[in-house]
């Protein structure tokens, strides 16, 4: 579920085509390769972190929630392959707006919700990383706090990954994949035989509003997609290359998380999940394989969260010095820190810590996807400004932007309803967005002689 940022890669001007010169890219990519980032940075730590989450909303129509969250999720998929075969870049998505939008106040305020979506990432993965930990180390009856202390040393250590090197750690990324992925075939194929399908019988599914407002938690969980997007430049043939590498990746990651969530509710009873929380995987696993199972699927969690919050705190340093190069942050964003690389770094790091020691998983996980979906929104909008560049279907765009402004709707609807402080943080944030543009922008020095 890594995030990616702004800035734009040396290379093609806006409207250009990436360049086919071999010396410019010597080392290419090809489209199992971008696919399998794809996968690497959706699968794993989202599921494990908001199986649960979902469940107290679509309970045992979860699968169908997955689904559908894929369907936006390949809709989306479409969008930005689009955008990126247009305007290469390994911004990602705010590089999007830029082109969409220009250097607005709707492109300022959505790198700031871009950025505070990065935090509220990096604090769920955190937080699920804690209660993995505490499961496996510590007694039934452990204290509550130690959750957060398991975040905040997962926070810690990943962060002090940049002192004794990052770029290390990082190639180890696709090997914790691999081995996540051999893990839940496993898990697939003990869990759905063992399954008792009449704990999915139609009859006990909830409301169909309730099971499209858990869509905005599913669809949280494939954000990794758009990772994709930023491989353009490094594919041959990229306008074939990078919506075939999508699509590929979203097909393996749908089908993984409808058959996990079949495996998990088809072995235990909604009450069960809800009441194991993002350990629910975990606690699935246990009747089938015995405590051999319930430990493989905790380690697993430890392996897929720890990994995510240092894929995410990497991607914010990146994040953050583009924006601040770009001007749409302060220039302190990328100055050099004596330990943890940028000053980005050490300030998203505290502000994860904030999030994790004083917020639960629940509120979190609902601020962060209503954010997602608000950003993918604008995305949208961008690229129906953009369709003749970009020579879009009109119509799939629309559904796309239709779809995503939907489920936020009707999610926001449901937590105004049903969790009226989280609603309030839903606005706390996108406030905070808008004000801190506004802030930097009227106090933003002016470029003088090009500099």
């Amino acid at each position: 579920m890594t995030l990616t940022g702004p800035g734009r890669a040396p290379g093609p001007e806006r409207g250009g085509e990436p360049s086919p010169s071999p010396e410019a890219h010597p080392r290419r990519m090809s489209v199992s390769g971008a696919a399998f980032l794809g996968v690497g940075a959706m699968v794993g730590a989202g599921i494990f972190a908001l199986l649960g989450e979902a469940g107290a909303l679509a309970e045992s129509a979860v699968w169908l929630s997955f689904l559908l969250g894929g369907v936006v999720a390949v809709l989306l998929g479409y969008t930005v392959s689009k955008l990126s075969c247009r305007f290469p870049s390994k911004g990602g998505l705010v590089a999007y707006l830029h082109e969409g939008f220009g250097d607005s106040h709707v492109t300022g305020s959505a790198s700031w919700l871009f950025y505070l979506a990065g935090v509220i990432v990096t604090a769920m993965v955190a937080l699920s990383f804690g209660s993995y930990a505490s499961a496996l180390l510590l007694p039934e009856d452990a204290a509550a706090v130690w959750v957060k202390v398991f975040a905040t040393v997962a926070v810690v250590a990943m962060a002090l990954v940049f002192v004794i090197g990052p770029n290390a750690v990082g190639r180890l990324q696709s090997l914790i994949v691999v081995v996540l992925l051999a893990v839940f075939a496993v898990f697939i194929v003990v869990t759905i035989g063992e399954a008792d399908f009449g704990l999915l019988a139609v009859a006990t599914y909830p409301p169909l509003t309730d099971i499209v407002s858990a869509v905005a938690l599913t669809f949280f969980a494939y954000l990794g997609f758009a990772v994709i997007a930023t491989t353009a430049e490094s594919l041959d043939d990229p306008v074939r290359s990078v919506p075939r590498a999508t699509y590929i990746a979203l097909a393996i990651t749908i089908s993984l998380y409808v058959l996990i969530s079949v495996g998990v509710y088809g072995t235990l009873t909604v009450a069960e999940v809800i009441a194991s929380g993002d350990t629910a995987l975990a606690a699935a696993a246990e009747p089938a394989l015995g405590q051999a199972g319930y430990t493989m699927m905790a380690i697993a969690a430890l392996l897929a969260t720890a990994s995510s919050v240092n894929a995410n705190l990497f991607a914010a340093g990146n994040l953050t010095a583009n924006l601040a190069q770009t001007r749409e942050f302060p220039p302190v964003f990328g100055k050099p820190a004596r330990v943890l690389g940028t000053m980005g770094v050490v300030i998203t790091v505290g502000l994860v810590l904030i999030l994790a020691l004083f917020l639960d998983l629940s509120t979190i996980a609902d601020v962060g996807s209503a954010v997602a979906l608000a950003i993918f929104t604008l995305v949208g909008i961008a690229a129906i400004r953009l369709r003749r560049e970009t020579d879009s279907n009109l119509f799939i765009l629309l559904a796309a932007v239709t779809a995503t402004f939907a489920v936020l709707v009707l999610f926001a609807i449901d937590t105004a309803r049903e969790a009226p402080r989280t609603f309030a943080a839903m606005l706390v944030v996108g406030a905070i967005a808008v004000v801190l543009d506004l802030i930097w922008k009227s106090q933003r020095p002016s470029v003088v002689d090009g500099a």
